[in-house]
């Protein structure tokens, strides 16, 4: 079940709000739980077995990290083996599951493609939605509980109701334990939660239905033709129009994920502050899925060593976190080319490069509107063939004498056919559009503007095809 669809709009939500607030505040973690689950098991019932016994586990060794941190029972043993130990079976645990699901078959065809031969079969697997997100949020609580940022919670309601909270379960944002700590003993509803609640959620519901939705169809237009039939103003077309649906695809359930928690009384962390402003890759991916960033600098990057001890270890930390960053993503070989040549460029701007685009601001961003669709064009097509042929085309080089006579004639019909909707796009990614929300939500025009909004999007969604969020697939 997807936020974007008429089976949540107006079965599983209403439902849920309503059996939400019409139970004891005491008592809504239950509702919230029963519903998160119920959202998943649309989707995947099986896998819900797999999350309930994470969750299960996780709150077993958090509980015993504590153990072994309670002064009145171990005040004269040094207890941090017992600690550590505990930590390093989560870990292991957790990621082993991630590993099995995620990229087991990766690595089985790897071997037998450099032995030439079969000599492990795959796995019969399929991705569990969402395991990406909520083995990220579990190894932080654990990992934070080990460091004492704060104590294991012995409710494990609390627990299972936060890695298991429908809004940000698929596809985040990765919320730490500690930002809705507070709201899990005790939250309220205010009026005022509601409708900044309900403005964010139907703005994200209109990045998805009415910019992402619309857009792809560019790109998908590009590689119906393929990149011997499109000249070189056309690659970079197609990979403008791809760029700008992740982003408001992401965004956009971003926003409704921030939105319903509002509603229900939760501060949820924000995961986009206007990425494609940005004058380098560097603040790009400040900028970009900051919970995820937040996540690898955090208990990655600086436990590595950061940029505090000297450049090699700098250098060792950056690598790691891309690589891993890119098969976070996906676990294709793409998706690792992406992280490594992010590594590069965020490397090369590091030592020298960005400090020319702090001095000189326009050449940032001339820099990064050809940087972000040529690296999400490396994200988006996992074919190496094609996707070096693309590039090629990107680049202008290598396939000379190779374009069709019709290649100009689709860049006209192309630029004539999404011209408007891109200068939408362009509008939407400055922060304009959400400093305007965050001002007015509270009016009436801003009501009524996004009561149009919402019907409009309810319109399509009725006439379009399936819509699925293209993180659900990482």
């Amino acid at each position: 079940m997807v936020f974007s669809s008429l089976e949540f709009l107006f079965r599983f939500l209403p439902i849920f709000l309503l059996a939400y607030f019409i139970t004891k505040p005491a008592y809504r973690n239950i509702t919230l739980l029963i519903g998160s689950l119920v959202f998943y098991a649309y989707g995947e019932p099986i896998y819900i077995f797999l999350m309930m016994f994470s969750i299960l586990f996780n709150h077993f060794v958090a509980l015993r990290i504590k153990r072994f941190y309670d002064i009145e029972v171990y005040s004269e043993i040094d207890c941090s083996f017992e600690r550590i130990c505990w930590l390093i079976t989560s870990l292991i645990f957790n990621f082993g599951l991630l590993f099995v699901f995620k990229y087991m078959n990766f690595f089985v065809g790897v071997i037998n493609d450099a032995f030439g031969k079969d000599l492990l079969k795959e796995v019969a697997v399929t991705l569990p939605l969402g395991i990406s997100f909520y083995t990220f949020q579990i190894t932080s609580y654990i990992i934070d509980v080990y460091r004492l940022k704060y104590e294991a919670d012995r409710n494990l309601l609390n627990f299972a109701t936060y890695v298991s909270m429908f809004p940000q379960l698929i596809a985040g944002p990765i919320v730490n334990y500690n930002e809705v700590r507070a709201e899990l003993n005790e939250r309220k509803t205010t009026l005022d939660g509601l409708e900044r609640g309900v403005t964010l959620f139907v703005m994200g519901l209109a990045y998805k239905v009415l910019l992402a939705n619309k857009i792809a169809h560019l790109w998908t237009d590009v590689q119906t033709v393929g990149a011997y039939g499109i000249n070189t103003a056309t690659a970079w077309l197609g990979s403008w129009g791809y760029s700008m649906q992740l982003l408001f695809d992401f965004m956009g359930y971003s926003l409704m994920a921030i939105g319903l928690g509002s509603i229900m009384g939760f501060v949820i962390p924000e995961n986009f502050d206007s990425p494609y402003m940005s004058r380098s890759v560097t603040e790009f991916w400040r900028r970009w899925h900051m919970t995820l960033g937040r996540w690898f600098r955090e208990y990655v990057y600086i436990p590595l060593g950061g940029s505090k001890k000297g450049v090699p270890r700098m250098i060792l930390a950056l690598f790691v976190v891309w690589a891993l960053t890119g098969l976070w993503h996906g676990a294709d070989w793409n998706f690792l080319i992406w992280g490594l040549f992010l590594f590069v460029i965020i490397l090369i701007e590091k030592l020298f490069l960005k400090k020319v685009f702090d001095k000189v601001k326009i050449l940032g961003h001339i820099y990064m509107m050809f940087m972000i669709p040529f690296s999400w064009t490396i994200f988006n097509i996992s074919d190496l063939s094609s996707l070096i042929a693309y590039i090629k085309r990107m680049l202008g080089i290598g396939l000379e004498g190779s374009v069709t006579v019709n290649a100009m004639d689709k860049l006209i019909s192309l630029g004539q056919t999404y011209w408007w909707l891109l200068l939408i796009c362009v509008f939407c990614c400055t922060p304009i559009p959400r400093k305007l929300v965050d001002k007015y939500y509270k009016t009436w025009t801003c009501k009524i503007i996004m009561l149009a909004i919402f019907w409009y999007a309810v319109y399509q969604m009725a006439n379009g095809g399936a819509n699925p969020f293209l993180y659900f697939r990482f």
